[in-house]
């Protein structure tokens, strides 16, 4: 097995909105506002080449929104998934699963394309993953998630006959389920961002990765009141980073960061104030 850490591009969000209850006097320190309180933000997918396999864990916004659209994101920096392929000697059409940790517009929007009037997946040779729970949520969204779920990003990966939906063990909403995916690699689910929200973990040179995607989009989130405004469940998030938190530091998980722009991967520790982050590293440091 290789893992390859692919950057898709950074884009910014509001500051307020991705540190929930905590002021800004505190986060500030942790990832510095613009002007308009906005905040820098990568979109990190994971390559996972094993066997005959090159599964990609998420794909960024993709480019097929209006510029309007993107004038709310400020997208900046040269990264592109292409060029992050490429680098590493792998095409899109190459890709054979595409593992979306959840439909949120900036985990998905990567996975359709515009071809003249027509949506149509950017990996033609892919399996796209989803679950059952998740999909379903998706596609009847909420009022508070409606405008992450973009349909656009979504129907067509069920129009074109490559989606699939991951069986196994019963989503959790207050636990952090887990079911078997491939050899190494097995999944965990959270419903506090999101319903059934999946989290792929990765036995990697006797280490276990976990990719993980909004339950921690970054190091700045590991304390547990540092919950996103965008969770549909806070207190569930809470119950599930400390769960999580707790496991990690007891088994020695590497975390493997999607969201935040500097730092990729870090190691945990017990302090006086709780679980926080020991050591950072890049994931080809491995």
């Amino acid at each position: 097995m290789n893992l390859y850490t692919i950057n898709c591009g950074h884009f910014k969000l509001d500051g307020g909105a991705m540190f929930g209850v905590v002021p800004k006097s505190i986060w500030n320190g942790l990832n510095p506002a613009d002007e308009n309180n906005m905040c820098s933000w990568a979109t990190r997918s994971l390559l996972i080449e094993t066997g005959n396999r090159l599964i990609l864990v998420d794909c960024g916004m993709g480019d097929k929104q209006s510029e309007k659209f993107f004038g709310y994101y400020y997208l900046h920096g040269d990264d592109s998934l292409d060029k992050s392929l490429a680098q590493y000697g792998f095409h899109r059409d190459d890709i054979t699963d595409v593992f979306l940790t959840h439909l949120h517009f900036d985990h998905c929007g990567g996975a359709i394309k515009k071809e003249g009037d027509q949506l149509v997946p950017a990996f033609k040779n892919a399996i796209y993953w989803s679950n059952e729970a998740h999909w379903s949520w998706a596609i009847h969204p909420n009022p508070r998630e409606k405008a992450s779920f973009l349909k656009e990003n979504i129907l067509p990966i069920q129009e074109s006959g490559q989606l699939q939906l991951v069986t196994g063990k019963k989503e959790a909403a207050h636990a952090l389920a887990t079911a078997p995916f491939l050899e190494q690699l097995d999944i965990r689910f959270a419903s506090g961002h999101t319903e059934a929200m999946m989290l792929p973990q990765v036995q990697y040179k006797g280490k276990t990765i976990v990719f993980m995607a909004d339950l921690l989009p970054s190091p700045g989130h590991i304390p547990l009141p540092y919950v996103m405004a965008y969770d549909t469940r806070p207190l569930i998030t809470m119950s599930e980073k400390a769960a999580f938190l707790q496991e990690a530091l007891e088994k020695e998980y590497i975390l493997f960061f999607e969201h935040d722009p500097q730092q990729e991967c870090c190691t945990l520790q017990q302090t006086e104030r709780g679980i926080r982050p020991d050591q950072f590293f890049k994931l080809s440091a491995l």
